[in-house]
């Protein structure tokens, strides 16, 4: 979600992403009546050094803090929107702009994303740039990285300003059931988001071409047309301008879909570890991951609109009129929503990593079935580490890990090759 830092609280998506320190492979052999999966999976562990662990866990640690400032400055910076009257006056002034009631709430959200990005452009500053490049994840210049972050500003001025009117207006029209179309608004707007993604917004911050030919591209595309994937073509986009981190996906939904990894996991990994990233990511397509995300989400974001819908009557009719707040459908009152809406999808959390780990799970299990190279998955699994904690305790993966950890990664793959060695 770098890429689009004002769209978290609006959009959950999924890819497996990450890069670590290349480690020599540990020799783990046995048959299936002397191999022990724990065992192996303690070895590979080992084969990480000290260091690299340290580094790894003090990262993923620091994550943590990084997401408590976050849940801080968002709610600060809304709490002084209101407390300030600087809503009221972008409203007034968006009123000056344009009589119609759509146009004023689009030009009342372009000011509060502007508002939002300057006040919390320290925060974003470090957590993004600053701390990136000091673990070693990053080696972007300040002047690109900054150049990506008012594209990024743009877009999510444009798209959620757009959304947002249509959002309002179902309050002003709906005033009693809002909630429930205002829900129904925000899964429909992610599917769009979904769908234009891979077309018209990744291509902003990359430049994305077709995979070079060769057995491994050809590889891949078996994979894929073996799995039911109507796929042509594998791109590849230079991801290494921006991050060291591997990642791939297959994205887009409908007739948008594209198969595409990035320049770090051809440069960094073995063909093996690239097929089990690969394999992982189809397996969410083919399994339906996107459109059970999607049910979910909508489920979760009712709840939201729900807290929403009782939360700000209340707020509204205690504050409202010290911050000049009219009604529910002002757009003055969006930092009030936000503000709920931040702080629900906060405490939320824990149950959306659930949701979203549970089907890594299944993609982890269908790329062992397809790839059917369970050292190619730990070696790889290893190379993820350097921004994920390994092996974290069980309470800490359920409330935090929206994937499997290191450990559970690499012992299922274990547990796969003991089960198929005795075939």
């Amino acid at each position: 979600m770098k890429k689009y830092p004002l769209l978290v609280v609006l959009l959950v998506v999924l890819a497996v992403s990450a890069v670590g320190p290349l480690t020599a492979q540990p020799q783990i052999s046995g048959s299936a009546q002397t191999f022990n999966p724990e065992k192996a999976t303690n070895a590979y562990l080992a084969s990480l050094s000290p260091e690299a662990r340290a580094k790894s866990a003090a990262y993923w640690n620091g994550g943590y803090w990084i997401q408590l400032i976050d849940l801080a400055v968002a709610l600060a910076i809304a709490w002084l929107l209101l407390a300030s009257g600087i809503s009221r006056r972008m409203r007034e002034l968006a009123e000056g702009l344009s009589r119609r009631k759509p146009l004023q709430t689009f030009f009342y959200g372009v000011q509060y994303f502007v508002a939002v990005f300057i006040l919390s452009f320290p925060a974003t500053y470090y957590a993004e740039f600053v701390r990136e490049h000091r673990f070693g994840l990053s080696h972007q210049p300040f002047g690109q990285w900054l150049g990506e972050q008012f594209i990024a500003l743009a877009v999510s001025a444009i798209l959620i300003s757009l959304f947002f009117v249509a959002v309002y207006g179902l309050v002003r029209k709906k005033a009693k059931t809002w909630w429930l179309w205002g829900s129904a608004a925000t899964v429909l707007f992610l599917a769009f988001i979904l769908l234009i993604a891979p077309v018209f917004i990744d291509p902003l911050f990359n430049t994305y071409k077709p995979m070079d030919e060769g057995p491994l591209k050809e590889r891949i595309l078996n994979l894929a047309r073996g799995n039911g994937i109507p796929a042509n073509d594998v791109f590849q986009f230079d991801a290494s301008r921006q991050t060291t981190r591997i990642s791939a996906n297959v994205s887009g939904i409908f007739g948008t879909m594209r198969i595409a990894l990035n320049d770090n996991l051809l440069k960094r990994c073995t063909p093996g570890e690239v097929e089990v990233v690969m394999a992982h990511e189809m397996g969410h397509y083919v399994l339906n991951h996107i459109y059970e995300i999607l049910v979910y989400f909508a489920l979760v974001v009712l709840a939201g609109f729900v807290f929403l819908y009782w939360a700000s009557n209340r707020l509204l009719h205690w504050r409202g009129s010290r911050w000049g707040i009219r009604d529910t459908g002002d757009p003055a009152g969006l930092p009030l929503l936000m503000f709920l809406f931040i702080l629900f999808m906060f405490l939320a959390s824990p149950l959306v990593n659930n949701i979203i780990r549970s089907n890594e799970v299944e993609a982890d299990i269908f790329s062992l079935n397809v790839v059917r190279q369970p050292e190619a998955w730990a070696t790889l699994v290893l190379k993820l580490s350097e921004y994920r904690k390994l092996d974290p305790s069980p309470l800490e993966e359920w409330l935090f890990y929206d994937h499997p950890s290191g450990r559970n990664r690499i012992l299922m793959g274990m547990r796969w090759k003991q089960a198929f060695a005795k075939q």
